[in-house]
């Protein structure tokens, strides 16, 4: 039936649906979890158990992904209610970060895929930490731009970060308690299914553009460019954007590199590319504002790039 399409294609769509098949399981869950915290976590809890100090705030955020841990895949929907629900955006978006890279599961398969060795397990660990250290920093003393693109929506997030409450938040959060247990569960799914299919677009977009590009990228340029150790780094980053794994594999491809890029560059790999990959971007842009993203993945690539030829020496 499909004989007569060029290779090319049939290899794209191969990759194709395994991305999709590979990441649909950590979307939905990420769906899922989403939903639970729109139902059951309220502004006031939020001002309950994060520290009141910036720095601080920022530190939990980079911890919670040990405790709390998803894919990269999945994780936008998550921070996405997390930032409405009155979370700061430097503990929200410092928990995006690291949670697909310091999770128990991601550790073990990088000790895996480099032969049962630390070292690469750890430098992956220290590089998301910095660089999310570095985001929270940016976002909690020096951003003053809207991050998400309804304005009304903002200024609520924004006053709800202040302390001030509105009414409507309150009396949402009296009539959820006074609702039984089983019809909170009843929200829980239904938000979750409208988020699965609002989010779920995207990452068949996304995933189609990452499989054409693995398919038709000139491997053997990027392959020469690499010789650099500069040029070896943004190689690395960009097909760490290109190829858009799970970061739950991508360690067993970064192992393969490591012969033809060396140590830098492919810790490089490690760290960029749960934090910016093609399906996320397409993600965060039903959310989040285009200056934002664009500031937000200028800031990563100068951590990475840096980190990486810091590794390197």
């Amino acid at each position: 039936m499909f004989n007569h399409l060029p290779d090319s294609v049939l290899q794209m769509s191969m990759i194709f649906l395994s991305i999709v098949i590979e990441a649909l399981p950590f979307v939905l869950l990420g769906c899922i979890i989403s939903g639970a915290l729109y139902v059951f976590l309220t502004p006031e809890r939020v001002q309950k158990l994060l520290p009141q100090n910036k720095f601080a705030s920022i530190a939990v955020g980079c911890g919670l992904g040990f405790f709390f841990p998803s894919c990269e895949c999945g994780i936008v929907p998550i921070v996405n209610q997390f930032v409405k629900k009155g979370v700061p955006n430097h503990t929200a978006f410092a928990f995006m970060l690291t949670a697909p890279i310091i999770n128990p599961i991601v550790i073990f398969s990088t000790f895996i895929a480099f032969g049962n060795s630390m070292q690469y397990a750890f430098l992956r660990v220290v590089g998301s930490l910095i660089v999310a250290m570095v985001i929270g920093i940016w976002l909690a003393y020096f951003n003053q731009q809207p991050i998400i693109k309804d304005a009304t929506l903002q200024q609520a997030v924004t006053n709800v970060n202040k302390g001030g409450h509105h009414h409507h938040h309150e009396d949402a959060s009296n009539s959820m308690r006074k609702k039984s247990f089983v019809q909170q569960l009843g929200h829980v799914l239904e938000h979750s299914v409208d988020e699965f299919f609002d989010t779920g677009r995207y990452l068949m977009i996304g995933g189609l553009i990452a499989a054409a590009m693995q398919t038709y990228l000139p491997t053997g340029v990027m392959l020469t460019l690499g010789s650099n150790k500069v040029l070896a780094v943004f190689v690395m980053l960009f097909l760490a954007l290109a190829m858009s794994l799970c970061s739950e594999a991508d360690a067993f491809i970064g192992s393969s590199l490591l012969s033809l890029f060396g140590t830098g560059p492919v810790v490089g790999f490690l760290v960029f590319g749960p934090m910016v990959d093609i399906k996320n971007l397409l993600m965060m842009n039903r959310y989040f504002s285009t200056r934002f993203i664009a500031n937000f993945v200028a800031i990563i690539v100068v951590c990475v790039t840096g980190y990486a030829l810091v590794v390197s020496l």
